[in-house]
């Protein structure tokens, strides 16, 4: 069979194919009935919605649990899910209510109520897990259920709340299954989505089956899925090649990446344009090298994203001068303004006007990964060659690292980050907004202001020059440096329909769109 390649443009959400015939996409009528394997390097932090905000487990919620909302296919307007409607009560954006479907069950049986849904989000709030999601909802006061009616009041005005609710973080657990005040252990999952968690070892391997109990946007739940999970690309890499899987999906190796040629392979490949980006980020805590706003904004002053992204990415990203990425309101090159070119000069005059003793020594630490690996040993390349610096890398499995960086272990850490939801605000609150994700001590209030600024236009181009104004600000105080943002490729074999719909910029993962061909 011929070899295609399939270019996927994912700007805002618009979604645009090209050069694949319709026969090319459906199931034929000989319907296999064996799991489709998908391979990826996001591995799953917490079966419990409460217990995780990574692109990994958000993953797989987006198939075992259900949302109020969600996003349809190359759309960034939520719509109702488990929900029957969703609204904003008055003009002030500060009451949303949503009747919820009253033919909803979990997975094991029991109803869905509106009573679920407010303890679904009450138990998220009061966990308040160092890597939970409850970063996400700060302007939450109180949820309200009366039957099916499930009120949110909120403290202040947020245009964007409709969008965090079809996010991961509003996954619908069952109240009489997952404990008040912690999370729940073990590998079970009461969920009510598109497919039931047949199977699961942590970190190896998980199979899902279609949920025939499910009752919501998807029309089409699609065949069962085994999800094998690496903890490197090298791992996934030597999979795919072994054939152990059919479709992978973050993360290959760059240079494997930029070597695939679909002309002569018999392979499916989707290039999208990504949101995904990719940061350095700082440590601000007291008693933190970092604490120091002179020794990161002299950090900056010496970073060469190009030669980077050349020789760690071999072309797969692209640099980043701006917190918000290219395709999102507001966008602009803050960071480029700012120090337009790698100049260590800049930096020494910065740290000497701070009297900063030079080299300013400091840990680095990243996710254990060969191409990780690399990167670091770049960052740590640039900055020693300017004679400012001496950096000590430290590297740990995910889980670990992520621990490791909300607890302070680290001056700088590098993490990428998906959107939670296609608006700009994805990536200012939960990033550099007080009490952010990232745990790493900043606040500064008039960013906090601007922030609240932009959730309060419904008509969300109004935002832009407060976006703008987030990120000239976030360039003078450098709480992290936007390092580069990555294309997404998704690649499968030849006989697997779907794989160009798997992912789109959202953070859901579509396997019901997988097949045979």
């Amino acid at each position: 069979m011929r070899s295609i390649r399939l270019r996927i443009l994912i700007t805002c959400g618009a979604l645009v194919a090209a050069g694949v015939g319709g026969w090319q996409l459906l199931p034929s009528d000989e319907e296999r009935k064996d799991p489709i394997t998908v391979g990826t390097t996001d591995e799953v932090t917490s079966l419990d919605p409460a217990g995780a905000y990574d692109a990994g487990s958000w993953a797989m919620y987006s198939n075992v649990y259900q949302s109020l909302l969600t996003f349809k296919s190359g759309f960034t307007t939520p719509v109702p899910d488990a929900a029957r409607s969703c609204k904003f009560i008055g003009m002030k954006l500060q009451t949303y209510q949503c009747e919820l479907r009253d033919d909803l069950t979990f997975s094991n049986g029991r109803k869905i109520t509106g009573e679920d849904v407010k303890y679904s989000f009450e138990r998220m709030l009061g966990i308040k897990t160092d890597v939970g999601p409850q970063p996400l909802f700060p302007m939450l006061k109180s949820v309200v259920a009366e039957g099916q009616t499930v009120t949110f009041n909120l403290s202040g005005r947020d245009a964007t709340f409709p969008q965090k609710l079809a996010t991961g973080a509003g996954s619908i657990v069952d109240r009489t299954q997952y404990p008040t005040r912690l999370l729940r252990g073990g590998i079970r999952v009461d969920g009510s989505g598109p497919y039931v968690l047949k199977e699961y070892e942590p970190g190896v391997r998980a199979r899902l089956e279609p949920n025939p109990k499910y009752k919501g946007a998807i029309s089409n739940t699609g065949g069962a899925v085994v999800i094998k999970y690496f903890k490197e690309s090298e791992q996934l890499a030597e999979a795919w090649k072994a054939k152990e899987v059919d479709v992978t999906h973050r993360q290959l190796p760059p240079q494997l990446v930029s070597t695939l040629d679909d002309t002569k392979d018999d392979i499916r490949l989707t290039e999208a344009e990504s949101p995904e980006i990719r940061n350095l980020n700082f440590n601000v805590r007291p008693g933190s090298q970092m604490a120091d706003k002179a020794v990161r904004r002299a950090v900056a002053a010496v970073l060469d994203r190009p030669e980077m992204v050349t020789k760690v990415f071999h072309g797969t990203v692209e640099p980043l001068y701006s917190l918000v990425p290219q395709g999102f309101t507001g966008h602009n090159t803050a960071f480029f303004d700012a120090y337009p070119q790698p100049n260590p000069k800049t930096a020494k005059e910065l740290l000497k006007d701070a009297d900063v003793e030079t080299p300013v020594k400091f840990t680095l630490g990243f996710r254990k990964d060969a191409t990780y690996a690399a990167e670091a040993a770049e960052l740590k390349r640039q900055l020693e060659a300017s004679k400012l610096f001496e950096v000590k890398v430290v590297q740990a499995e995910w889980t670990d690292f992520q621990k490791a960086y909300a607890g302070g272990k680290y001056d700088a850490y590098t993490v990428g980050w998906l959107p939670d939801f296609p608006d700009s605000d994805s990536f200012t609150a939960p990033l550099v907004g007080t009490d952010n994700t990232l745990h790493n001590g900043f606040s500064n209030r008039r960013i906090d202001q601007l922030i609240a600024s932009t959730q309060q236009y419904g008509d969300r181009a109004r935002s832009a020059e407060d976006f703008k104004a987030i990120q000239t600000e976030v360039a003078k105080e450098v709480p992290l440096i936007p390092l580069w943002q990555k294309k997404d490729y998704v690649l499968s074999t030849q006989d697997v329909a779907g794989s160009q719909y798997l992912s789109d910029g959202t953070g859901i993962w579509r396997l019901w769109e997988l097949g045979w061909i």
